[in-house]
């Protein structure tokens, strides 16, 4: 199991839980947002314990851009020079045939490109809000890491048998997962035909918000076998998150003392992306 943090620059307080739960062996991958207010922080802890697993957490939605706003113009709002705040205004242009796939493209590889100036070796990339599920936005996303020499990404599905274990996941998440997951077997044959390595799936996404101990144990007493992510959001929740817009506020603090349960399960080995490239732990793109 990959125990990946997202958010890795976001705040000092969620860089400094990504290096706590890293050192107490519970977290073996974080991906990072190259343009957040916190990201040279992280980038300096990143350096510093080379074991932990990195990623770009590419950010098109609810952040800044690497590239200049005249040069990704369908992907920023023209008022403020920065990516649409929500994901449904990005998701209705890209929809309504308004983003420009090679914009996509060209603003991901800015950032993969910036994270690896900086000395780090990324191990795969994942999206902020997990916009890489919609097969108009992988596409441009695969090349600009076949670019930037990455071969592996974050399975965005949760399989049923997680979401029915995360009894206190909201209704609306539920729903949502449900719906998306119709995008599933378009987005497991593309990630199969341009090569790259995933997972067999990823769990507590619909338990994002909403993950504490006891849902994390439910999880893990019926994980199946295979390779899995574990998706998580830790951080601390002081003054710097404060000023950030994000629902994900409280619940920071609650997952950072829930991980600590996997040392409950010894049997689950903790692995990174890095291991994928091993053809011992590779899972087929194509499972289940």
């Amino acid at each position: 199991m990959i125990v990946n943090a997202d958010d890795f620059g976001l705040t000092t307080g969620v860089n400094r839980a990504i290096a706590e739960l890293h050192a107490d062996g519970v977290l073996t991958s974080a991906t990072l947002m190259a343009r957040a207010q916190a990201a040279d922080e992280a980038v300096k802890r990143a350096l510093g314990v080379p074991a932990l697993g990195v990623g770009c957490h590419v950010v098109l939605v609810d952040g800044e851009p690497v590239l200049p706003a005249k040069e990704i113009p369908t992907l920023v709002d023209p008022r403020t020079e920065v990516f649409y705040p929500k994901l449904g205004s990005f998701l209705r242009r890209l929809f309504a045939g308004r983003v420009r796939a090679l914009e996509i493209e060209a603003e991901a590889r800015a950032q993969m490109e910036l994270l690896q100036r900086y000395g780090l070796r990324l191990t795969h990339f994942d999206t902020h809000k997990h916009t890489h599920m919609f097969p108009a936005v992988l596409r441009p996303l695969l090349r600009a890491a076949r670019a930037a020499g990455i071969t592996a990404l974050r399975n965005p599905f949760e399989p049923i048998w997680a979401v029915r274990a995360t009894p206190r996941a909201p209704l609306v998440r539920r729903v949502e997962e449900g719906l998306l997951r119709l995008f599933e077997p378009t987005l497991r044959r593309m990630i199969a035909a341009e090569g790259f390595k995933t997972t067999d799936g990823t769990i507590a996404v619909v338990g994002t918000g909403s993950l504490d101990a006891d849902t994390l144990r439910s999880l893990l007493r019926q994980l199946p076998s295979g390779t899995w992510e574990l998706v998580t959001h830790p951080g601390y929740n002081d003054a710097d998150l404060g000023r950030i817009r994000t629902r994900l506020r409280d619940s920071r603090e609650v997952e950072m003392k829930a991980l600590r349960a996997i040392k409950e399960f010894p049997r689950i080995e903790l692995i990174s992306f890095a291991s994928l490239n091993a053809p011992e732990t590779a899972p087929a793109a194509t499972g289940s």
